[in-house]
């Protein structure tokens, strides 16, 4: 439903559902507002008088929070719009009043029904309006207020943004209007109350009031002039009897009446009683009656003095304030200070659930036993204390089993009670808290299984996150690839979670033996399962009916579940795992919102674990795959070398690092690391393509570092290998003079890799970074390579590494070579010089190792072994020259 300014006034459309428009239907501007049948001042006779009502604006405080509006408002509407409460409104605005033609609420009252604006903006219908152009209000939903079928006003909420609103949202809107317009018409019986009571005084001070005087004695009966024009006499016709007083008394009420007179008379006690009279014209008038006897010495009555005065106009009011309470849609009682009933309207008695006849009279602590120690009686007892009104909801259990949302004012002979049942809305408000709840839930399932990479750590984390929104405590199982000695076929409790954490390690516990002691087809039903399985009630015995174990059965007695539901975790056409969820006896079974919910829970879990799996076996095979291409290290008898190979912690666990250690023709040991651009798989057949040329090459020839890079570089751009890549090329040299010295000649060329380093026998440590690093492999076979050349003590070590060691996020090069230069007894080997060779990613601490290894993607370390005796001899020494090289190898 949208509304516009058209050439005759305002223009308004209504909608089957949402948003499909039927023929707009053309409004006068001048009867947008209520019907010219609805009196001007019934409207403010409801609102109380002018300004606002605080009850109007908690009702619009709990639309504009229910429908999560910006803004909420009860209009009224007379000649004017007067806004009579609101939530959400700028200064100035509670209270005011507006012309029609500019209000949107006025539209809602003359069509009758609710008024749907989603985009008032973009409605060329609604752009018109004052408070569209304003930017006030983009999106509208109204509701009309309308008693004994004339409307009043209208009750809506508003955004300055676009809003779509649902079915529910009108609904609730409705029901909200209810309260408003019983709220109004509790204001009218206020007004007509205060008008009779004035009307009272006015008669008063008018002489309505007139008095009599009867000698008991004499049976004289003496009537002031009111008194006698009051009865329809003249004062020739009256005889001044108690016959001419019983002539005009209603013969309805003459023996109640002659009763009050003779038990005043009696008693010497109080008159007071109220019936009617008959006049001479057939008319019939209320009177009321006040008076006292007047005893002797003796205690006898001898006259009766009192005052008597119409109270028609009363009698006809509270006729009116009675059919208004009867015709009200809320219910309304009245209690008096002794907690009696005293009045009963019929909404009120239907909803107690009890006739008028045993209400009346009745306490209602005795009649509604369950509201003792309740906030009923809390709060009744307040107001009766405090004399201040209080509103309030709560909730009465069976036979009533509803919600009520009740207000409660004080008044002189008691209290006055306003209530409607609000079950359906409590209903609906925790229908959508705990939808939104699910819904919540299967987002962070999503969110949260996504990011674990190992399936038992997606599964605790699925046990966390389903208690306690689906159920009290949880059991996740998972399936392994293989079966093992403390699985059943394959099955394995893995994750448990539960809302009582006294509860947790007895769960944890039954977990534990929970599959080994169930029967063997349990199991295997469980593990093979494609559905779920549901236990509704005494779900303890039914399975403690399926265990083996008398310990696990007494841990079952324990937890005590009456409900379990079993949801198969599957994907990609295989059972991954179970999710079991229980609930004690209080929750009870699964809700169908709520198996619904746990299934779409199970799919997403099932296909995040079955990833999680995937991922496993595609990690664990790239590892394997990368640490095939890799030789075992030698064991040379001068020389030690130890290999560690930490993975990287992202993508497919393979990448382009490598190293490589062997003897070349002459006797010398080439050592070498590098880094193929790119770190997966391709790249780690890049890598072996470049490790093999690299390997075959400098073995070939007994050349230097330099020398070999330029022939691989060429190799690489005849064998088309399409890759670059960094490496350092090391070849240690050691004459028989050099040896006796204690010192070793190293030569190196760098191939744009990050700079050796040497840590020296004093733990001190030295970047090799002098000489600037040259081309990368595979960009310009024809660059320039140079050696550079180094002088190495015994007790030194050398350590390559690749870049992941020492550049990670937010840390510069400098940074990382300070680092690792500042903790070298982490690397340092002993006696004769020792390799140290790293290659890694982005990881923990990188200087942690039992074997003096850089912790990352992988580490060598090389470690002289002092003199011992060499089983053979290598290089130029070995052909008789003058010049050998201790061999070193990987």
């Amino acid at each position: 439903m949208q509304l516009g300014q058209g050439p005759a006034g305002v223009v308004v459309t209504s909608a089957d559902g949402f948003d499909s428009a039927t023929p707009a239907a053309q409004v006068p501007a001048q009867s947008a507002a209520v019907p010219r049948a609805t009196s001007p001042h019934r409207a403010r006779r409801r609102r109380g008088g002018p300004g606002h009502s605080p009850a109007l604006d908690r009702i619009a405080g709990l639309a504009a929070r229910l429908l999560s509006s910006s803004s909420a408002q009860v209009s009224l509407l007379t000649e004017v719009q007067t806004v009579a409460g609101g939530a959400g409104l700028p200064t100035g605005v509670l209270g005011a009043d507006t012309p029609l033609s500019e209000s949107l609420c006025a539209v809602t009252a003359a069509l009758g029904r609710p008024l749907v604006v989603a985009d008032a903006e973009a409605d060329e219908r609604v752009a018109g309006l004052p408070p569209v152009t304003s930017g006030a209000v983009r999106s509208y939903l109204g509701v009309p207020l309308i008693a004994d079928g004339t409307p009043l006003g209208a009750l809506c909420v508003f955004n300055a943004q676009v809003h779509s609103w649902s079915e529910s949202d009108i609904n609730l809107l409705e029901q909200l209007a209810a309260s408003a317009v019983a709220e109004l018409e509790l204001t009218a019986l206020n007004v007509e109350a205060e008008t009779s009571r004035l009307l009272w005084e006015l008669a008063i001070e008018a002489g309505g009031v007139g008095t009599f005087d009867w000698d008991l004695a004499s049976g004289k009966l003496s009537w002031d002039d009111r008194l006698v024009e009051m009865f329809g006499y003249r004062r020739d016709d009256f005889d001044e009897s108690i016959e001419a007083f019983n002539a005009r008394v209603h013969p309805a009420d003459r023996s109640r009446v002659s009763q009050a007179l003779q038990e005043a008379i009696d008693t010497c006690g109080v008159l007071e009683v109220e019936y009617r009279i008959l006049l001479p014209e057939d008319t019939t008038r209320w009177v009321g009656a006040r008076g006292r006897a007047l005893c002797d010495e003796q205690g006898r009555s001898v006259r009766l003095l009192g005052a008597a005065y119409d109270i028609t106009g009363q009698r006809e009011v509270e006729a009116r304030l009675g059919r208004v309470l009867e015709s009200m849609s809320a219910a309304f009682y009245s209690l008096n200070r002794d907690w009696r009933f005293t009045y009963v309207n019929a909404e009120a008695e239907r909803l107690l659930g009890r006739p008028r006849e045993e209400l009346l009279g009745g306490v209602l602590w005795e009649l509604f036993p369950a509201a003792v120690g309740s906030d009923f009686e809390t709060n009744y007892r307040r107001v009766m204390a405090t004399n201040e009104p209080v509103s309030f909801d709560a909730y009465y259990p069976a036979p009533l089993n509803g919600w009520y949302e009740l207000r409660v004012w004080p008044s002189e002979d008691g209290l006055n009670v306003y209530f409607l049942e609000v079950t359906a809305r409590r209903a609906a408000q925790e229908h959508a808290e705990a939808a939104a709840l699910r819904a919540g839930l299967l987002a962070e399932v999503s969110e949260e299984l996504s990011s674990h990479l190992e399936p038992q750590a997606a599964a605790k984390r699925l046990a966390r996150l389903v208690v306690p929104t689906l159920a009290d405590w949880c059991v996740v199982s998972l399936a392994e690839d293989s079966a093992h000695a403390d699985t059943a076929r394959g099955l394995q409790d893995v994750a448990t979670w539960h809302t009582e954490p006294d509860m947790a390690e007895v769960l944890e516990r039954c977990s534990e033996q929970r599959l080994g002691a169930l029967a063997a087809e349990v199991v295997l039903a469980e593990a093979t399962s494609d559905r779920p399985v549901a236990v509704l009630s005494n779900a303890a015995a039914t399975i403690a009916a399926e265990v083996q174990d008398a310990g696990t059965r007494q841990l079952l007695e324990r937890l005590a579940p009456d409900a379990v539901a079993v949801l198969p975790l599957g994907a990609r056409g295989r059972t991954v795992g179970v999710l079991s969820l229980y609930n004690g006896a209080e929750r009870g079974p699964l809700s169908s919102a709520e198996q619904h919910t746990a299934r779409e829970v199970a799919e997403r879990a099932g296909l995040a674990l079955d990833n999680a799996r995937l991922y496993r076996q595609q990690r664990r095979l790239a590892e394997e795959l990368q640490r095939a291409m890799f030789t075992a290290p030698p064991e040379p008898d001068h020389m030690q070398v130890v290999v560690r190979y930490q993975p990287a912690t992202e993508a497919a666990q393979v990448g382009g690092d490598w190293y490589d250690a062997f003897l070349q023709p002459d006797g010398a040991t080439a050592v070498v690391i590098g880094d193929v651009v790119g770190h997966d798989v391709v790249a780690a057949a890049a890598m072996g393509q470049v490790r093999t040329l690299l390997r075959g090459i400098a073995a070939d020839r007994g050349e230097s570092p330099a020398q070999i890079l330029s022939r691989v570089d060429h190799v690489m751009e005849t064998l088309q290998v399409g890759t670059t890549a960094t490496a350092v090329l090391v070849r240690f040299e050691q004459s028989a003079d050099e040896r006796e010295r204690g010192i070793t000649r190293m030569r190196w060329s760098n191939a744009g890799h990050p700079p050796p380093m040497i840590i020296n026998p004093d733990s001190t440590a030295t970047v090799l970074a002098g000489v600037e690093a040259d081309l990368l492999l595979g960009i310009e076979p024809r660059a320039r390579r140079i050696d550079a050349e180094v002088i190495l003590d015994r007790g030194a070590t050398l350590l390559l590494y690749t870049d992941g060691l020492v550049e990670r996020r937010g840390q510069s090069l400098e940074d990382g070579l300070n680092l690792l230069r500042d903790r070298p007894s982490s690397v340092r080997g002993s006696g004769s010089p020792t390799l140290a060779v790293a290659s890694g990613h982005e990881g923990p601490d990188l200087l942690q190792s039992e074997v003096q290894a850089v912790l990352c993607d992988g580490v060598v370390a090389h470690r002289g072994r002092g003199q011992q005796q060499r089983p053979r001899q290598w290089g130029r020494e070995a052909a008789g020259t003058s010049s050998a090289c201790e061999p070193v190898s990987l």
